[in-house]
C-alpha cells in the first residue's frame, strides 16, 4: 500500500489499558517502559511510573518533530513497549486538550522536552474519569521525571508549578478550554474544518469515532474454517465476539494474536471490517470458474491479497500478482501468504511505472481485475493510529491525491475491456475519494462506475448516528469505487 512520497501505514496494534497501581505504592506501575539505554528495571521487574512518563514524553516529542508513532515506539524495548504504547495512545487522543490547557497556564511555550512532558501529564490527568492513575500521582511522578532528565531538569520547578495549579483550578481551566475546537475535538483546526466541509452532517461523529478505541476484528480464512465454527472456538476460550460481513468477527476485547485458536496455522487474520469489503466488491459477480488475472497494485502487508485468494475459494483459477515498491514491506506479503497457506506472485516494483514490471513479470497480459488500495492520508484509521492527525499537514492531501491520480492513470490501460478496477483508500477526505473518482470518470469515457459503497464513515457498533450505506458494525473509515471498462 506504499508508494514514493506516501505515508507508511503501520500495522494495527492493540494494547490493553494500563491498570491502576496498587494503593500504597503509587510510584510503581508494574511492567512499564524505559529506553534501551536508560535505567534498568528494579529486581521485581517493575519500572517506576516516572520512567514510563519520561518515555511517553520522548515519544510525543518525536511525533511532534515528524516521526511516526510506530518509529517512536520501536525505540522502546519490546517487553516494555505495550505499557508505554497504551499511555502514549491516550496522550495522543487528548493532546489537543493538553496543549490548550498548557497555553492557558503559560504565556510562553516551554522548550520541546519540557513541553512534551508537561502535555503528557495534562493529557493523562485532565479528566479524572479517564485517567489511568490518580491525578496527584501523575503530577508527582511527572515532576520526578523532570528532575531525572538533564533536558527537563531546568524546567522542573516550572512543570511542578503548572501541574499544581492545574490540580487546584482544574474545573475552571477545563471550562475555559471547552469552547476551543482543538481542545474539544483533539484534532488540528484544519482537519476539523475539512471534515465539516466534506461531511456536514456527520463530521462530529467522525471526530468522536477517531477518539475512541478501535476494536480487534478478525477475518476468518474460509478455506480452513467458517465464521460460525471459529466463533465456537473463541467461545471455548471465553472470548466473546459478534459477526460482521461474510467472514468477520469483532472481538469483545483485544488479545495477543498468538492466543487466537489456529492463528499460526492460518485460520484467521486481523483485518478491520471496512477493509474486508474489498475482496467481495472486486470479485463478486465475476465468473470464478474461469481463469482470472488479478493485480493487487499496492499490496503490503498482504491482507487484501490473501483475502482475494480466500474469497475466490479452493481450486479457483485465480492468478494474483501482488506489487509493492518497498522490498522490506514486500517480504511481509510473502510472510502473510505463507502463514495462510496461499500463493501469489510477489513483485517489488512501482505500480505507477508499468514499463518496469508489466512485460517482465506479467508477459504484458491485461488484467481481469485490479485492486488499487492507494496511498492516502490514512484519515480513516485515526482511532488505530492516533499519531496520524498530528503528523499530517493540510498540504499532504493534494500531494497524495496527485499520487492517486497517477496510479489510476497508469493502471487503467492494463484492465481488459469488460474488466474492473476497485479504487479504495482508508481516507474520509473527499479529495482522496469521491472527488478523485469523479475527476477520473470525466477524463476516461471508457470507465463506468458500478454500485459502490463510496465513503464509509468510521463508527462504533453502538453509535446512534445513522450514516447511509454504512454497514451496521464497528469499522474504520474507508472509500470504495468499483470501475468497469467498457468495450471499445
Amino acid at each position: 500500500m506504499t508508494h514514493p512520497s506516501s505515508p507508511r501505514r503501520a500495522p494495527p496494534v492493540h494494547a490493553a489499558r494500563p491498570a491502576r497501581p496498587r494503593s500504597g505504592d503509587p510510584a510503581r506501575a508494574g511492567k512499564g517502559v524505559q529506553a534501551a539505554a536508560g535505567p534498568r528495571p528494579a529486581a521485581d521487574g517493575s519500572v517506576a511510573l516516572w520512567q514510563q512518563l519520561a518515555q511517553v514524553a520522548l515519544a510525543l516529542q518525536a511525533i511532534r518533530s515528524g516521526q511516526s508513532g510506530t518509529a517512536a515506539l520501536a525505540a522502546v524495548r519490546p517487553d516494555l513497549r505495550p505499557g508505554v504504547q497504551s499511555l502514549l495512545f491516550q496522550v495522543l487522543r487528548q493532546a489537543g486538550r493538553a496543549e490548550t490547557l498548557r497555553r492557558h497556564m503559560a504565556s510562553r511555550t516551554p522548550p520541546p522536552a519540557a513541553d512534551a512532558l508537561l502535555c503528557t501529564a495534562l493529557a493523562l490527568c485532565w479528566d479524572p474519569q479517564q485517567s489511568p492513575y490518580e491525578p496527584f500521582t501523575l503530577v508527582n511522578q511527572t515532576v520526578e521525571a523532570a528532575k531525572h532528565d538533564p533536558a527537563t531538569r531546568p524546567q522542573a520547578s516550572f512543570i511542578n508549578g503548572c501541574l499544581r495549579r492545574f490540580l487546584r483550578e482544574r474545573e475552571a481551566l477545563v471550562a475555559a478550554t471547552d469552547g476551543e475546537p482543538l481542545a474539544r475535538w483533539n484534532h488540528p483546526r484544519w482537519w476539523i474544518e475539512r471534515l465539516r466541509r466534506d461531511h456536514p452532517s456527520t463530521w462530529e461523529a467522525i471526530l468522536a469515532a477517531n477518539n475512541a478505541h478501535a476494536p480487534m476484528t478478525l477475518r476468518v480464512n474460509r478455506l480452513k474454517s467458517s465464521q460460525a465454527q471459529y466463533r465456537i472456538a473463541l467461545d471455548a476460550i471465553n472470548l466473546g465476539s459478534f459477526p460482521v460481513g461474510e467472514s468477520g468477527l469483532v472481538l469483545e476485547r483485544p488479545v495477543p494474536v498468538q492466543t487466537l485458536p489456529g492463528f499460526a496455522q492460518g485460520w484467521v487474520s486481523v483485518q478491520d471490517a471496512a477493509a474486508q469489503r474489498a475482496a467481495g466488491l472486486l470479485l463478486d459477480g465475476v465468473d470464478l470458474a474461469q481463469p482470472l488475472r488479478v493485480l493487487d497494485a499496492c499490496a503490503a502487508p498482504g491482507g487484501k491479497t490473501a483475502h482475494l485468494l480466500e474469497h475466490a475459494g479452493e481450486g479457483a483459477p485465480l492468478q494474483v500478482t501482488a506489487l509493492e515498491i518497498d522490498p522490506v514491506r514486500a517480504s511481509r506479503i510473502t510472510e502473510t501468504l505463507d502463514r495462510l497457506g496461499l500463493h501469489a506472485q510477489v513483485v517489488v516494483a512501482d505500480a505507477a511505472r508499468p514499463d518496469t514490471w508489466w512485460q517482465q513479470h506479467c508477459n504484458g497480459a491485461l488484467f481481469d481485475a485490479i485492486l488499487l488500495d492507494a496511498p492516502c492520508t490514512a484519515s480513516g484509521i485515526v482511532r488505530r493510529h492516533p499519531d496520524v492527525r498530528w503528523l499530517r499537514r493540510e498540504s499532504d492531501i493534494a500531494q497524495l491525491a496527485a499520487i492517486q491520480a497517477r496510479l489510476l492513470e497508469a493502471l487503467w490501460p492494463l484492465v481488459r475491456a469488460g474488466g474492473r478496477l476497485l479504487y479504495c483508500t482508508c481516507s474520509v477526505f473527499r479529495a482522496e475519494g469521491e472527488q478523485q473518482v469523479q475527476t477520473f470518470l470525466a477524463h476516461n469515457t471508457d470507465a463506468v462506475l458500478l454500485p459502490s459503497p463510496g465513503h464509509l464513515i468510521p463508527a462504533a457498533r453502538d453509535s446512534r448516528t445513522h450514516v447511509p450505506d454504512n454497514p451496521a458494525s464497528d469499522h474504520d473509515g474507508f472509500f470504495y469505487a468499483l470501475l468497469q471498462k467498457t468495450s471499445p
